[in-house]
């Protein structure tokens, strides 16, 4: 085993001692009312973890609001035992600012770890808001061209995403702009489907401004 896997194993393990002790001292020092509290805390935190899963998007729900719950409630006692220890031995002022420190270092490796997913994702990063687009705003406020633009914008884009939660917004911003220009010149919309309509096809060559129209923009 390499010296530096052997000593990031032994400090990890460091660690999970000195806060296995923090934590005990802290539940003795709370006694049964406190233990309590910690637990109510938990559970709170465990429901609202599930609900936030469950509403979202992933493809074993019921597992993953299982799983999240759980793990939700474990961390939350952990933390306010550990707290509590900190308290016991060190104080509160100094239990504070390692707190602050330990939520700083998270809120930073959060940032670097989306940096470093947007940049193995592009799709990600030239996502607009749903209803506001590259065209800088709802598709209703949109030409014709504009509107052709975010087809094919959005296909690139769905081409190179992974991400659920960005593909059902690309997917609905795709909806609204073919909605939109079907509504503005139904005829030449149909003669772009009937033409073979794909996701590098350029439906604004096909669909005029003008509703009474209905002719071949191209």
């Amino acid at each position: 085993m390499p010296v530096r896997a052997l000593l990031t194993r032994s400090a990890l393990a460091l660690l999970v001692l000195v806060l296995a002790a923090l934590a005990a001292v802290g539940g003795v020092s709370l006694g049964g009312s406190g233990l309590v509290a910690v637990v109510l805390a938990a559970v709170v935190t465990a429901c609202l973890a599930a609900g936030i899963v469950r509403d979202g998007d992933t493809p074993r729900p019921r597992q993953a609001v299982v799983d999240t719950a759980w793990r939700a409630a474990v961390g939350t006692v952990a933390v306010l035992l550990v707290l509590s220890g900190c308290v016991v031995l060190a104080g509160g002022s100094l239990t504070a600012l390692l707190a602050g420190v330990a939520v700083g270092g998270v809120l930073v490796r959060w940032a670097v770890r989306s940096a470093r997913r947007a940049r193995r994702d592009p799709g990600a990063t030239v996502l607009p808001l749903p209803g506001a687009g590259a065209g800088g705003g709802p598709v209703g406020f949109l030409s014709v061209e504009a509107l052709g633009r975010e087809w094919l914008r959005t296909s690139a884009a769905l081409a190179q995403t992974r991400d659920a939660a960005v593909r059902q917004a690309l997917v609905q911003r795709r909806e609204e702009a073919l909605d939109e220009l079907e509504r503005r010149d139904p005829v030449g919309f149909s003669r772009w489907l009937a033409e073979g309509a794909t996701v590098d096809s350029d439906p604004a060559r096909y669909v005029s401004g003008d509703p009474t129209a209905g002719y071949d923009a191209a």
